[in-house]
């Protein structure tokens, strides 16, 4: 436990931060699992929907340095190319 105040106040801080970040990144998970579950079933229309979002989320991630910009092409590039690759085969 924080013995000073301002210890205090940054334990508040932190714990309200770590809320807000975990929810960011969890509805960026939800969206990029939305949009594999669309590439299993071979909907293309509701996969391009959620590729759409999915993206969107996981830009605002980077903005927000949840994750690295590296690491957001490299997602954004499997899903699209997921995306892409339904009817194919």
């Amino acid at each position: 436990m924080p013995n000073t105040k301002s210890a205090k106040r940054a334990l508040k801080r932190s714990l309200v931060r770590r809320e807000r970040n975990r929810g960011r990144k969890s509805a960026m998970r939800t969206w990029i699992k939305r949009t594999l579950a669309a590439v299993e079933e071979g909907n293309q229309e509701e996969a391009q929907r959620c590729l759409v979002q999915a993206q969107k989320m996981i830009d605002k991630n980077v903005k927000w340095h949840q994750i690295h910009a590296n690491t957001a092409a490299r997602r954004k590039s499997r899903l699209a190319r997921a995306v892409a690759g339904i009817g194919r085969g």
